[in-house]
């Protein structure tokens, strides 16, 4: 990879002031191929591929929340075993009774326990999603993958500062 790039990209040397030792410039200052723009692509292609990602990461958002409520659902449902036995022990057979047979186990929604509503999403919205994203992305940009971003990058950053890098080094 390092082969295709410009030989000024590769091998340029950049004087440290303040200790007079050379450093090389190396491929971080240029971002990786995945990150440029391909050829032809408008502004408002990228913006509009750029904004389906972003709702797309929405629902990545929405969907860590949904696993959140799973595992809190689940949790609560033996909180609530906890709780049963604790009424039964007091001397509460009764209520303990009533609220095993009414609420321990019980569906979250009509027929589905918190697994399932997860499942269903995941299956349906969730992949239609993500396969519709990429299709956009292959179609339009040659799927490269945060190109709004990583145009941002370039342009907020300040080129050749430490910290200000276009991407990792090669060995991490």
């Amino acid at each position: 990879m390092r082969d295709n790039l410009p030989l000024v990209a590769r091998t340029s040397r950049l004087k440290r002031p303040e200790s007079g030792t050379l450093l090389t410039m190396t491929d971080r200052e240029r971002p990786l191929p995945d990150h440029i723009r391909p050829d032809g692509v408008s502004d408002e292609t990228v913006e509009a591929a750029g904004k389906l990602s972003e709702a797309l990461e929405t629902v990545e958002q929405a969907r860590g929340n949904l696993y959140a409520f799973h595992q809190l659902m689940g949790r609560a449902d033996l909180l609530l075993g906890d709780a049963v036995d604790k009424l039964a022990e007091a001397g509460h057979h009764e209520l303990a009774d009533r609220v095993r047979t009414e609420m321990v186990g019980r569906n979250v929604l009509e027929g589905r326990w918190t697994f399932q509503i997860v499942e269903d999403f995941d299956d349906g919205y969730w992949t239609e999603f993500r396969e519709l994203d990429r299709q956009v992305r292959d179609e339009l940009v040659r799927g490269r993958r945060h190109l709004f971003e990583a145009e941002m990058k370039e342009d907020r950053r300040t080129h050749g500062r430490r910290g200000h890098e276009a991407r990792p080094a090669e060995d991490g």
